[in-house]
């Protein structure tokens, strides 16, 4: 897996102060994505694991609330084999940070068991994220106004709740 871009001391993709990963690949190519460089999977950088001791070793502040995947997009099955091993990382050695994630896909239809991106990694993958943001970027749907996410379809789900329940219970 490659990765564009880490934001240290991040405020605009999750609550309170975060690091963010910026992952490589995306196969929805929304019309109007603010990253399309992130679509091709060979482009940024290589994703090692001396990137992520960098990222981890940015969470070990008090101030910083978690950790958030963007793209390209985190739940491409290419992308889920390279994150699930650092996430694991992340739980064990950050357990009070939280994980956000952003994809393109759709809970409940395609990260599910026949779903397009349903992988052998995708269910522990979602055990570690405590938010994700689903659903494709329609431009016609944009509203600065939206917490979270940049179109009206999109949903901030409660991931936790989801996995507990089955249910999708939206946060924002």
């Amino acid at each position: 897996m490659n990765y564009s871009a880490i934001k240290y001391c991040d405020i605009a993709n999750g609550t309170g102060v975060r690091t963010v990963l910026f992952v490589s690949g995306c196969r929805n190519c929304c019309k109007g994505c603010f990253q399309p460089e992130t679509w091709d999977f060979s482009y940024g950088q290589p994703f090692t694991r001396e990137v992520e001791d960098v990222l981890i070793e940015s969470l070990q502040p008090s101030y910083i609330k978690g950790l958030t995947l963007l793209g390209g997009d985190p739940m491409e099955p290419e992308n889920q084999a390279a994150l699930l091993p650092f996430l694991r990382r992340v739980k064990k050695l950050c357990p009070e940070k939280d994980i956000w994630a952003y994809t393109g896909y759709v809970l409940d239809r395609d990260l599910v068991s026949e779903g397009m991106c349903e992988t052998q990694y995708t269910q522990e993958i979602l055990s570690y994220i405590d938010v994700l943001v689903d659903g494709p970027f329609l431009e016609e749907e944009y509203s600065i106004m939206l917490k979270f996410k940049g179109s009206a379809n999109q949903r901030v789900i409660d991931c936790k709740h989801y996995a507990a329940t089955g249910k999708i219970v939206e946060l924002f």
